[in-house]
């Protein structure tokens, strides 16, 4: 219930905040049918609201794997950060400085990378920098993988990965569609 208090506030007072709650159990499990924890080394996490993607990664990843969270929302990063595990390391900036803040070593070999940000926030030009520098920063056949609420990034997966899948999620409020992308070089 925390955490959903804490949505409230934050999508009453944060205009990029898109969701009134945080994603539920359902979903979580959803969007994580679709990583091999056990051959996962690197998971990076774009908006990571109230941390329900963010523990539940931490409980699937390996003791040796690493998860890098992007949270821009003052009271979300309050809370990530309060998460106490060495696997993670949460950054209060936006995804579009992730080649300046991942390590230089991790750059073209990150497994997934997982969105729950607003794209249809956001205008064509940006939608593509973040997915280009998304696609970068992927190993070859790594995947990104986003839960949004509309139909809007068919056309800019397309562009920047060149294919896509989508499944919907209606045991979400809102429902998502849960997209995956895979870095095919």
């Amino acid at each position: 219930m925390n955490g959903t208090i804490t949505f409230l506030k934050s999508f009453v007072k944060d205009k990029d905040v898109a969701s009134i709650t945080p994603s539920s159990k359902y979903c979580v499990r959803k969007l994580c049918e679709h990583i091999d924890f056990a051959s996962t080394n690197v998971i990076v996490e774009y908006g990571g609201g109230t941390g329900v993607f963010t523990k539940e990664f931490l409980k699937k990843m390996r003791p040796d794997a690493k998860l890098f969270v992007f949270e821009t929302n003052d009271n979300f990063y309050k809370k990530l950060n309060a998460i106490d595990d060495e696997r993670l390391t949460v950054f209060h900036k936006t995804v579009e400085d992730i080649l300046n803040l991942l390590p230089e070593d991790l750059l073209g070999s990150v497994d997934h990378v997982v969105s729950g940000i607003p794209f249809s926030f956001f205008d064509w030009n940006m939608k593509i920098d973040i997915l280009t520098k998304t696609k970068a920063v992927l190993r070859p056949q790594g995947s990104f993988l986003a839960y949004q609420t509309s139909g809007h990034l068919k056309e800019p997966l397309t562009e920047s990965f060149g294919n896509y899948t989508t499944e919907f999620c209606w045991k979400n409020i809102p429902p998502y569609f849960i997209y995956d992308a895979v870095n095919n070089g």
